[in-house]
């Protein structure tokens, strides 16, 4: 298809389609999920749900990536950009194939128990002594039948029980002191449930994995019995809404995910996905270290790895602190916001807009207003939702800029227009903020490529060792 010269205005009307409304008019499934929505389709592997979206923005949790409307087409559909703009903007309606070979799908496997080994020794040492695991709590699982070492590979297997007593998940984990660590699924296995433990009390212990779990009660051991237990097998979800339909005691969430980038995000997107479900209270606690096996391991004097802050939120959080307040000045905010924003002078873009979000508000004290805001942005913030690439996010905040400006030209505002176009200022204000964070991310890792490929060729031009 011959090169066409979109305006910014299609490209941005394209890139900001909502993809739901979209998908949907062309077939595809898609199931709701608190505020946010998963496309569901099969291929030649199986099925999959990887990827979720919300308005014009979607990731792939899988393969970590994301972005807006026009970058989908291309990414899922292999669609060129002319291609994907075209179909967005409705002027044309090419078939939707997928950028993966098309094949029937399989049918789903009938889920089986993998055969049971006479004894646990395996397991039991690879829980106890390398783990540190308390025997009395392997022991508890075991006698339950959650816990068994499988024949064929000594494999550790967890399984997750439906509400009648039936097994209807499991997760196997290699037992190997050295090598590659061997994780799956058993073919067939219902995610709906999970590798848990129900107790009498309101509150549910929500984890990435069993092994983190059980590390858990070993290092909090009063009373653990009465409260309840699940292990996600990952950061889906769909175990934990399963379990709170099952048990209405459950009013209490504690998610207890991983001190890392993927942890943090796993607790933000539940949290969201929880908080539609009604009235719940949901806390979170962090291990010390990466996860609570770690902390096990510390305990035990072991070598143990290191929490791990998670580099965007933390610039982001560190970005909405720094920005100063300085007075609105409505009649010349207009010309700050556009010079800020041709300057690429994001902090002073985002100290312009929250100002005049705070003046907007109708408050006594916007400098008071002003803080409450900035408190807000980080709240609200949620890194996993942010991983669109720069240019994504800065047509993001040019349109947003326009929005603004087009609202800033009315002569006089009722208090509910004023609200609302408090609300705009606002938005532009974290869009300006998530422009900066990107910018910086993606400097620091030029830099360190930068140092690497130094490193590299000072290793190259090194003098190599004499051999006599």
């Amino acid at each position: 298809m011959p090169y066409i010269p979109f305006t910014d205005e299609q490209k941005i009307m394209a890139n900001s389609v909502d993809l739901e409304y979209f998908l949907r008019s062309r077939g595809e499934k898609l199931e709701k999920v608190g505020r946010e929505y998963k496309l569901i389709y099969s291929d030649g592997s199986g099925r999959h749900d990887s990827i979720t979206m919300s308005g014009s923005t979607w990731f792939d949790h899988k393969n970590q990536t994301g972005g807006g409307a026009i970058k989908f087409m291309q990414y899922f559909y292999g669609m060129s950009f002319t291609d994907a703009v075209q179909n967005l903007l409705g002027y044309t309606v090419s078939p939707l194939t997928r950028n993966m070979p098309e094949t029937a799908p399989e049918p789903k496997k009938e889920f089986t128990l993998p055969p049971k080994n006479k004894t646990m020794n395996r397991v039991y040492a690879y829980l106890i002594k390398q783990r540190y695991i308390a025997p009395e709590v392997v022991s508890f699982f075991a006698k339950e039948g959650k816990i068994y070492e499988d024949s064929e590979h000594h494999n550790a297997v967890f399984v997750g029980y439906d509400e009648n007593g039936i097994p209807r998940q499991a997760h196997k984990r290699s037992t190997n002191s050295y090598g590659k660590t061997f994780r799956i699924t058993v073919e067939g296995s219902d995610t709906d449930y999970s590798f848990a433990h129900y107790g009498t009390s309101g509150r549910l212990y929500v984890f990435e994995a069993p092994i983190d779990m059980l590390s858990y009660i070993t290092l909090h051991p009063e009373d653990w019995q009465k409260h309840s237990y699940i292990a996600m097998n990952g950061v889906y979800e769909s175990a934990v809404l399963k379990a709170l339909d099952n048990h209405e005691n459950l009013q209490h969430i504690v998610i207890c995910t991983d001190n890392d980038e993927g942890g943090i995000d796993a607790y933000d997107r539940l949290s969201d996905i929880l908080q539609e479900q009604g009235d719940i209270n949901i806390t979170r606690i962090y291990p010390t270290y990466k996860d609570y096996n770690e902390d096990l391991k510390a305990r035990n004097g072991q070598p143990a790895i290191i929490a791990v802050p998670h580099e965007r939120k933390r610039i982001y959080n560190n970005s909405v602190d720094a920005l100063n307040y300085y007075p609105c000045r409505p009649d010349k905010l207009s010309s700050q916001l556009k010079m800020a924003y041709k300057n690429g002078q994001y902090r002073y873009l985002a100290e312009y807009a929250l100002a005049g979000s705070a003046f907007f508000m109708r408050v006594k004290d916007e400098s008071k207003a002003h803080s409450a805001l900035k408190a807000k942005l980080k709240k609200e913030y949620r890194a996993y939702k942010d991983k669109a690439k720069l240019d994504v996010k800065c047509r993001d905040l040019s349109s947003k800029l326009k929005e603004v400006l087009n609202d800033l030209k009315q002569p006089a505002r009722t208090y509910e227009q004023s609200i609302a176009t408090a609300k705009r200022i606002y938005e532009l204000a974290d869009c300006a903020v998530k422009v900066q964070t990107q910018e910086e991310l993606d400097n620091k890792q030029t830099e360190e490529m930068t140092e690497n490929e130094d490193q590299d060729e000072e290793a190259e031009l090194s003098p190599l060792p004499s051999l006599s």
